[in-house]
């Protein structure tokens, strides 16, 4: 296939480009011709180019000024220098104004043909290097947060618009439901991407050791400390700091922090020289914060400071339809981590894992799965497989609606009684097609709103009004 690079010639001998531009048209580039600097910088601006042949001298013009003004305008357009004039200064200065490599005339066909191949060549594959990184950003920010549920969806967008605000985060949820995984998709979404990224397990510390470890300490602060310490404010700065369990903090620690957030200074443990940091700080806990602050544990001031921006992740028994999606890709990394070789799990282990409340979360699912494969014996995973806790779990029961439990499907429960007129004779047969439907689909409510044929509001009033909305239904075995 012949080259469809756009090139812009740029040459004041009026006969030589006129020339080599129709040379150039013969091996297949698209060849637009400027004699003068103004002429190259009105077609700069009108269309793009792959690349640019310029003289040095154009007329009483400077090659250098044009150089410039390419790169500035169309940075992608790569820059060839042509001159009768080259000193190994010019070609140093040529290249340091921006252009690939210096020719001198007079040309020689082969030449020129191979020094457009290289330039194009790497044009292309500076291209492909930052789509590949475009990609690689993006995974970074989301490729382990596998969902489809639509709260999920909401906190994907979430991520994205506030990911470059310097307003603080608080993250909240359940333990094992991923608050760590969502700090690091917002530092790798933001501008401070190529910055560090801290975390902080402030839970795991003493209250002086936390001290410490956050703004650090002088020599002689305390017995041990025999020298100067930076703490991880200091070391996330230009980055983002995530401090998980931030509950815990102690009301002293709590003062400090509030101070280092409204104005990004602080002193060192036993210092008294103010140190000013550029750090993003997200936070993130387990607790309710807004009854501790309401029993007196946890100021008022801080915790609205903290919660500009709040994140609330659903647990996994909110959201039993990822289940499928997440075990999926446990199994793929454990196999591939440990050699082993699964077919994954039959429908009735599957259906028990939906089923399940997983108080431990995504961290606890992951662990059954990962046991599953060390200790199946077949390449099969059945409910033989699974630990026992799964089978028959008090908290299944707990949850389960009063006309189901673990030996009666769903889709059998009694029929309540809706009237005897026609809307109320239409709606248990409704019901069970909507409630089949969302078991078909891993009660994901957007593929099951396609199935039907209606729009996703449409079906969330019909499962408020059929009483489908109960999350515990989600859970009830279908037996289908």
């Amino acid at each position: 296939m012949p080259p469809t690079d756009s090139i812009l010639l740029v040459d004041d001998d009026l006969y030589l480009a006129d020339s080599m531009g129709q040379w150039l048209s013969e091996q297949g580039y698209l060849v637009e011709i400027a004699h003068t600097l103004a002429a190259a910088k009105s077609k700069l601006k009108q269309a793009s180019f792959g690349l640019m042949l310029t003289d040095l001298r154009l007329g009483e013009d400077d090659g250098f000024e044009l150089i410039q003004h390419a790169r500035r305008l169309q940075p992608q357009c790569s820059v060839l220098v042509i001159t009768g004039y080259a000193t190994p200064e010019t070609a140093v200065d040529a290249v340091r104004a921006g252009a690939f490599d210096v020719l001198t005339k007079p040309l020689i066909d082969e030449e020129l043909l191979l020094a457009i191949h290289r330039a194009t060549s790497q044009r292309k594959m500076t291209e492909e290097n930052e789509r590949l990184r475009q990609q690689l950003e993006t995974r970074l920010g989301m490729e382990n947060i596998i969902s489809h549920d639509y709260r999920m969806h909401k906190i994907f967008k979430v991520i994205d618009s506030v990911a470059d605000a310097r307003a603080s985060i608080l993250i909240t949820g359940e333990n094992g439901t991923g608050k760590s995984m969502i700090a690091r998709a917002i530092h790798n979404r933001s501008q401070r991407r190529n910055g560090p990224f801290i975390e902080v397990a402030c839970g795991a510390l003493p209250d002086t050791l936390l001290e410490s470890e956050l703004f650090g300490h002088v020599a002689g602060a305390f017995t041990g400390a025999a020298s100067d310490r930076l703490g991880k404010f200091d070391l996330a700065d230009g980055g983002t700091l995530f401090l998980d369990e931030i509950g815990t903090a102690t009301p002293a620690l709590q003062v400090k922090l509030l101070r280092v957030l409204q104005e990004f200074q602080f002193e060192p443990l036993g210092g008294v020289k103010t140190r000013s940091v550029d750090t993003r700080v997200i936070l993130a806990t387990n607790e309710d914060l807004a009854a501790a602050v309401s029993a007196g544990k946890f100021r008022q001031d801080l915790f609205y400071r903290i919660n500009v921006i709040g994140i609330e992740l659903p647990a996994l028994r909110q959201r039993p339809g990822d289940v499928p999606l997440l075990v999926d890709h446990f199994l793929r990394e454990i196999v591939k981590a440990g050699g082993r070789k699964s077919e994954g799990f039959d429908s009735q282990a599957m259906n028990l894992l939906q089923r399940y409340s997983w108080p431990g979360n995504i961290r606890q699912l992951e662990n059954v799965v990962e046991r599953a494969v060390l200790l199946g014996q077949g390449p099969k995973l059945t409910v033989e497989d699974l630990p026992p806790e799964l089978w028959n779990p008090p908290q299944m029961r707990d949850t389960m609606p009063a006309s189901t439990n673990a030996a009666s499907p769903a889709m059998e429960q009694p029929v309540q009684s809706h009237g005897t007129h026609l809307r109320g004779a239409l709606a248990e047969p409704e019901r069970q097609i909507i409630l089949k439907t969302l078991h078909d689909h891993h009660w994901n409510r957007s593929a099951t709103a396609d199935k039907l044929g209606i729009n996703r509001t449409t079906l969330y009033k019909k499962m408020k009004r059929l009483g489908l909305d109960d999350p515990r239904l989600q859970y009830a075995n279908s037996g289908k």
